[in-house]
């Protein structure tokens, strides 16, 4: 996929009128809901110069391409990587080094001496 999965777009998908809040939800993974109430809020406290932001950015900003996410557990990392790309590397580390130790133990079990295990292998031929 070319699409960057760690740039702002604007989600159509989700939208209710240009699809900034929602897009908005889904960079940073807060609840859409807290985005709009969030946007209301703000429009009212600072006179109303929300607005034109929001138009501007739905105006600027490209629209999300679809299949930009396998999946909610893709879209989740991607959220998390765009929030603190070190903690999110550090992940993938951890993830990597548990995988390798599961790997290693599974190496150990298969290449010991256990006379069981030789004995189930001799069974399945």
């Amino acid at each position: 996929m070319s699409a960057s999965r760690t740039k702002f777009y604007l989600d159509k998908q989700n939208k209710k009128f240009l699809g900034v809040c929602a897009g908005i939800a889904d960079y940073t993974g807060i609840d859409v809901t807290m985005v709009r109430v969030g946007t209301v809020v703000l429009a009212l406290i600072t006179s109303g110069w929300v607005i034109p932001a929001y138009f501007i950015t739905a105006w600027v900003a490209p629209c999300k391409p679809h299949g930009l996410y396998e999946d909610a557990e893709d879209a989740k990392f991607w959220q998390g990587v765009r929030t603190n790309p070190s903690r999110s590397t550090a992940e993938v580390r951890s993830k990597f080094r548990d995988l390798d130790r599961r790997l290693a133990d599974i190496e150990t079990l298969y290449t010991s001496r256990n006379s069981r295990l030789a004995d189930e292998i001799d069974s399945l031929r």
